[in-house]
């Protein structure tokens, strides 16, 4: 009896090997991915600084999946929402064998993860569920086999993401179905983007903060709305100065809330009997990058310019989400701190909106 064949058939590692390959039609403006975007820092933050136009495309996945499993290299391309996605299936057999099957099928799937170990419930939510058949039941015999295939017309409204709690996943899924054995499946991640518009109308934003009778500050900026490559301006005024600040610092906050009831949060209306809203909200506070922009104690009058790349924060920004599908929300905020001499801290946070203007 051969005990080895019969482990490999039932674990799956044996007898046939489904690899998928994504083609880009001509027309389908497809980028390949520097790397896997997630909610981590990078390592090295001034990678951006010494690499400002890299087009390295990288066949880059993680070494563990979206779900925790251990998956190998592959190449990952940036689709945007309304383009087809299409590859080939390739089915590698051992020389000399040949395998039944009870069907081969290709399945493209759009799926909303919370099942990080926080969120109770209901932990995915597929909002795209598609499949085609690639073949009947029958019998392999050749060694190598290749099935294309596309889908076509689909609405990709949500743009991937990869955070701390919650996942937006589009992946293509190959599934053959076995005669008494488990299915073999393979995954294919696809990184799906949304390209939005430039806002009509963009106003400055103004605020004003202070201490009753010893600090008046105010602040600038040219506009509240940015599309992630661009540059934020803006200007501190120091109106009134009566105690003495040792520094000043300003911070860009990424802020994911997720769970059921977010929207109950958001909204400000009851999640249960005893009016917490927030049970089932989880809120994740990352500071993304932070700079000093002042040394040493301002005085009246004087005003402190500000400049910030936002292409040059060491993390993979994304679009502000307001809602997706009442499940999650992304939101990003300047925050200004000033620290006296005595290590108190004043600070002022404000919400700005992210849109993309490009794939990557």
């Amino acid at each position: 009896m051969d005990i080895g064949g019969m482990f490999s058939a039932l674990t799956g590692q044996g007898g046939v090997k489904i690899d998928i390959r994504l083609t880009p039609q001509s027309g389908v403006h497809a980028v390949p991915m520097e790397h896997y975007p997630s909610w981590k820092l990078h390592r090295n933050p001034f990678w951006r600084v010494k690499h400002p136009n890299a087009t390295k495309p990288a066949s880059i996945a993680p070494a563990l999946g979206p779900y925790g499993e251990m998956q190998q290299q592959e190449q990952l391309y940036s689709y945007e929402s309304h383009q087809d996605i299409a590859g080939v299936v390739t089915l590698q057999l051992a020389p000399g064998k040949k395998v039944e099957h009870l069907g081969i099928k290709v399945q493209f799937i759009g799926r909303i993860d919370t099942g990080f170990g926080l969120n109770e419930g209901r932990p995915r939510y597929d909002f795209i569920s598609l499949s085609k058949e690639l073949a009947p039941p029958g019998i392999l015999y050749q060694p190598t086999i290749q099935i294309p295939f596309m889908f076509r017309n689909m609405d990709k409204e949500h743009e991937s993401y990869r955070g701390r709690n919650v996942a937006v996943r589009y992946f293509v899924k190959v599934v053959m179905d076995r005669k008494f054995l488990p299915p073999l499946k393979k995954e294919h991640d696809v990184w799906v983007q949304v390209i939005g518009r430039p806002p009509t109308h963009n106003e400055a934003i103004k605020m004003e903060v202070g201490i009753e009778d010893c600090l008046h500050i105010e602040f600038q900026y040219e506009r509240r709305i940015y599309h992630l490559h661009d540059t934020i301006l803006g200007k501190i005024h120091f109106l009134l100065v009566r105690i003495k600040i040792k520094h000043m610092e300003l911070a860009v906050i990424r802020r994911e809330t997720s769970g059921e009831g977010m929207s109950n949060a958001m909204q400000g209306q009851a999640a249960n009997a005893n009016g917490d809203t927030t049970q089932n909200v989880f809120t994740e506070t990352q500071t993304l990058v932070k700079y000093e922009i002042m040394d040493g104690a301002p005085v009246k009058g004087e005003v402190i310019p500000v400049r910030l790349s936002l292409r040059g924060i060491p993390a993979d920004l994304t679009p502000t989400f307001a809602a997706v599908n009442n499940r999650f929300s992304v939101r990003y905020y300047l925050n200004l701190v000033l620290v006296d001499e005595e290590d108190r801290r004043y600070f002022k946070q404000q919400e700005i909106i992210l849109w993309r203007d490009q794939l990557g």
